[in-house]
């Protein structure tokens, strides 16, 4: 049996996974006869701080970051965290971090005016170096992406009416403002949600896409050019309060994107969470069955092409047909998620889910689905879940 259809078989057959498991694993939570197979096991970090930025390297190798300065590092799985953080940054919201590897990463403070900054370093966190501080008190930096090691991008809210775009070209360690005369208008009240550092995505090697909200509209901004030039479309998730717009993008490849969203107060409705694109952003389609609340963040599962991932407070949704329904898969809180595609042990199922069948079926399957690929969740009181089989 292909990996990939095995894996899909875990989630879409409820009763079989449950008699394999014999009942809830770690971090199924109430949702167990929807987890399907497949659920969050915690990681114990040792912190309470609120952990909203992440990004996941491998299965064994993790960076979060997150309040009061706070960045941690795993490279055994979660099993041990390291505290890594910037003696420069306590007391700052480190929002977003982007990590190329187990010792270089790039993380942004996020804030009005100099509480906006840029951390960089390329040691495992011994020693970090302030890349950029935020001179102007007008600029609000939310979130940051890497189309690779070297180019980068990193999104203010409004300036003059437009978003403001800082560009790296070696890696992070300098940073320069790009011209704003090719980004479109920004409307009334509108700005980005510095909610799971997804806000500012990339895919590939110039494809950059920014996330809306808190205007009549939610949008959705898109360069091809790595932040020269923009377009932007309307995106159908609710909007119409600063409460309300898309807080999280992903893409797969330059065409195939998600939104999530919705109104981030504690039980607020949110329907129309949850929106596709196959065609780069031009256009967006709200999900036929959305994710069941606010969503924060959302992740593509590596391998497994129609398969996704969504969270928020008040759990995690699953897609099997590439965000047009969502089903719930878990109840834990989380803020943002992040898969890595496997680069060490148990990788070989995994890789082969595109590709055909393998001998191992149930070992394939689970690491197909973000278990072999490494599939990352970070949130409140310094919360961490990796995907794992129950």
């Amino acid at each position: 049996m292909c990996a990939a259809m095995m894996a899909v078989g875990l989630l879409a057959a409820p009763g079989a996974a449950q008699a394999a498991r014999g009942g809830a694993g770690e971090g199924a939570g109430p949702a167990a006869d929807a987890a399907l197979g497949v659920g969050w096991s915690l990681k114990p970090t040792g912190t309470d701080a609120r952990l909203r930025g992440l990004s996941a390297v491998s299965r064994t190798t993790a960076w979060v970051s997150g309040s009061k300065g706070t960045v941690l590092r795993t490279q055994d799985g979660g099993r041990s965290w390291q505290n890594v953080s910037p003696p420069a940054a306590a007391g700052l919201e480190l929002r977003d971090i982007e990590a190329f590897d187990a010792r270089r990463a790039v993380a942004l403070s996020i804030g009005e005016g100099e509480a906006s900054r840029i951390f960089r370093t390329e040691d495992g966190g011994a020693t970090w170096t302030e890349a950029f501080r935020n001179p102007d008190h007008r600029a609000f930096y939310d979130c940051l992406t890497f189309f690779d090691s070297r180019h980068g991008l990193a999104m203010s809210d409004p300036v003059d009416g437009r978003f403001r775009i800082l560009s790296t070209d070696d890696g992070g360690r300098t940073w320069r403002v790009l011209p704003a005369d090719r980004m479109p208008e920004a409307l009334p009240g509108e700005a980005g949600f510095a909610a799971s550092g997804q806000c500012l995505v990339s895919a590939g090697p110039r494809d950059v896409w920014l996330a809306t909200g808190g205007a009549s509209k939610a949008r959705v901004m898109h360069s091809a050019d790595r932040g020269l030039t923009w377009t932007v479309t309307d995106a159908p998730v609710p909007a119409g309060d600063p409460a309300k717009g898309v807080f999280g993008l992903a893409f797969r490849d330059r065409h195939h994107g998600l939104a999530v969203g919705g109104d981030y107060r504690t039980g607020q409705p949110s329907p129309l969470a949850g929106a596709v694109t196959a065609d780069r952003g031009r256009s967006w389609q709200p999900a036929a069955q959305p994710p069941r609340a606010y969503r924060s963040g959302v992740a593509w599962v590596p391998f497994l092409r129609p398969v996704a991932l969504a969270v928020g407070p008040t759990g995690t949704d699953v897609t099997l047909d590439a965000g047009t329904t969502w089903r719930p898969l878990d109840e834990e809180s989380f803020d943002t998620v992040d898969c890595a595609g496997p680069t060490d042990g148990g990788a070989g199922e995994a890789a082969g889910a595109t590709g055909g069948a393998t001998g191992a079926t149930g070992a394939a399957g689970g690491a197909a689905l973000g278990v072999g690929a490494g599939c990352w969740a970070a949130g409140e009181k310094g919360r961490v879940g990796r995907l794992e089989l129950n």
